[in-house]
């Protein structure tokens, strides 16, 4: 149980620390177009994002794909960058009209599993039971992006419905602020 407490931990920061900036960017990026009322549809979306990161780092850590770096470190950044335009060019938010959202956080999951793949390989020693590692990670991940994502829906509720501000804006605003930080991220980190 404590290697579940340590890896818990591990996923946990790896979303709400400070240097978490890429993974809490995407995060907001997918639930930016979500009200609080979309909750269930949201948790949907993380635990795909959850599942593609899950993949990718499971099929590291068992040393059965291995990455590099520096292309990884790009292409974080762009599938933030990707997903924000996806928002700014939606006009309706209804279910059919975003369903698209769900095979980006999968497959975008993918590619930031990579991202921690290496990181993760040398902390975890030979003689630890990985999979329960990996599981304590996981559920660590999703309970800080489940964090993440109410702050983000309670944050939309509160402009979109007390202080009235048209959700069509609300959704530019934020995803053109983080189309900004993401794009930036993604000229300082080309190859």
């Amino acid at each position: 149980m404590q290697d579940f407490g340590f890896y818990f931990e591990l996923g946990w920061k790896h979303i709400i620390s400070k240097d978490a900036l890429d993974h809490q960017l995407f995060i907001a990026a997918l639930a930016a177009i979500y009200l609080l009322k979309d909750w269930k549809q949201v948790l949907v979306l993380v635990t795909a994002f959850t599942i593609g990161h899950s993949l990718t780092l499971a099929l590291s850590v068992f040393d059965v794909i291995r990455f590099n770096n520096k292309w990884v470190e790009f292409l974080i950044p762009l599938t933030i960058v990707i997903t924000a335009l996806s928002n700014l060019f939606q006009k309706k938010f209804t279910a059919k009209s975003i369903r698209i959202n769900y095979v980006l956080a999968l497959v975008f999951g993918l590619v930031h599993g990579m991202g921690f793949a290496n990181s993760i390989r040398f902390i975890m020693a030979e003689d630890q039971r990985i999979g329960w590692s990996l599981f304590g990670f996981n559920v660590g991940l999703e309970v800080g992006q489940i964090v993440v994502v109410v702050l983000l829906l309670l944050t939309a509720q509160l402009i979109v419905t007390i202080l009235k501000v048209n959700r069509r804006d609300w959704v530019i605003f934020l995803s053109a602020g983080v189309f900004a930080l993401s794009l930036k991220m993604v000229l300082e980190r080309f190859p």
